[in-house]
């Protein structure tokens, strides 16, 4: 199949192009959320996680691929580097041609991919156009916050429609964790700051559990104590938490706030004890439209449709869709 051929020599130019990391530094001076690091391990996640000709080809095999006469307005979110490249993907597998409106966020870096991909297929000239507003188009995909969704509710009530709204991950804790296993969730709250819909926001730990072996795991993100952005999140969050007299656990550069609450603040991840099995899945069940991602040394065992290891939320798998919506069956059925 020569899109999949297409997106494998897409993979390989990647990693080696100048122009990209180019663009990586003018993105970091107008986001300076998105440091070098962060750029290059979104890109990384991208060649080996979904420009893998094994995983692409196995992906696939599912669907009986079709030229969709269709135009789509894809609207990318703009929290973590390149979020909107998998809604891209399944356009592009599936024939369409896209409208495609960039956020404010993150408007350099995708460029530079769709620049990679038109070398190697000329034709994706013609059928993609980024634009400032979208107009004459088919159906929408789009992500944003729950605010913004509520406008895109109304605005695209009369087309096809995928819309996301906000959504944070979990990790489910035993007490049995390993060291390895604890730094590995580390990388599923600290990676893009935390801003992802896969980030890591809340921690279920069972009663009685105490951090004393969960801070000492953290230090591999000690080095987010010298981002100045980041840290004015921690002072003020610490400043609230101690004129409330809040209690919580705290380092240098991490807060942990018992709050039933999916959703943290930037440097802050909420936690709540469990202690049944049924009652933790049947939470996780009614919680369902809040949660992207469980994460667990056994997340299959949660009853939560979609999980990961630790150490594995930022890089979902090909079918893993956001918000369990199977984007490419729904450009398929237009």
């Amino acid at each position: 199949m020569a899109a999949i051929e297409n997106l494998v020599e897409l993979g390989k130019r990647l990693n080696s192009n100048p122009a990209m990391a180019e663009k990586a530094e003018r993105a970091a001076a107008k986001n300076p959320w998105f440091i070098p690091q962060y750029v290059q391990y979104a890109i990384n996640a991208i060649v080996n996680d979904m420009l893998n000709e094994g995983a692409l080809r196995q992906w696939l095999n599912a669907y009986t691929l079709k030229p969709i006469d269709k135009t789509i307005g894809l609207i990318f979110a703009g929290n973590v580097p390149l979020v909107g490249f998998h809604d891209f993907l399944c356009c592009y597998l599936a024939g369409c041609k896209m409208k495609i409106k960039l956020s404010s966020k993150d408007d350099e870096l995708f460029t530079c991919i769709l620049d990679l991909l038109t070398e190697i297929d000329p034709r994706l000239k013609q059928r993609v156009e980024i634009v400032d507003r979208l107009k004459d188009f088919d159906a929408v995909i789009a992500t944003g916050s729950d605010n913004t969704n509520r406008y895109f509710e109304q605005y695209f009530k009369a087309y096809p429609k995928v819309l996301r709204k906000s959504r944070n991950s979990v990790a489910i804790l035993t007490g049995n964790e390993t060291p390895d296993q604890l730094k590995a969730l580390a990388d599923d709250m600290f990676v893009f700051f935390g801003f992802g819909c896969r980030n890591v926001s809340k921690l279920y730990v069972p009663v009685g559990y105490t951090f004393d072996n969960f801070f000492p795991e953290m230090e591999a993100y000690k080095w987010m104590h010298n981002n100045t952005r980041y840290m004015n999140n921690y002072d003020y969050s610490r400043t609230v938490l101690l004129l409330n007299k809040t209690p919580h656990f705290a380092n240098e550069f991490l807060m942990l706030v018992e709050n039933p609450a999916i959703a943290s603040a930037i440097a802050t991840v909420n936690y709540e004890h469990w202690h049944d099995e049924n009652l933790l899945k049947t939470h996780l069940k009614q919680s369902a439209d809040k949660i992207q991602c469980v994460v667990s040394a056994e997340p299959q065992k949660w009853g939560f449709e979609w999980g990961a290891v630790f150490g594995q939320a930022q890089h979902p798998k090909l079918n893993d869709y956001a918000d369990g919506v199977d984007t490419l069956q729904f450009l398929l059925g237009l």
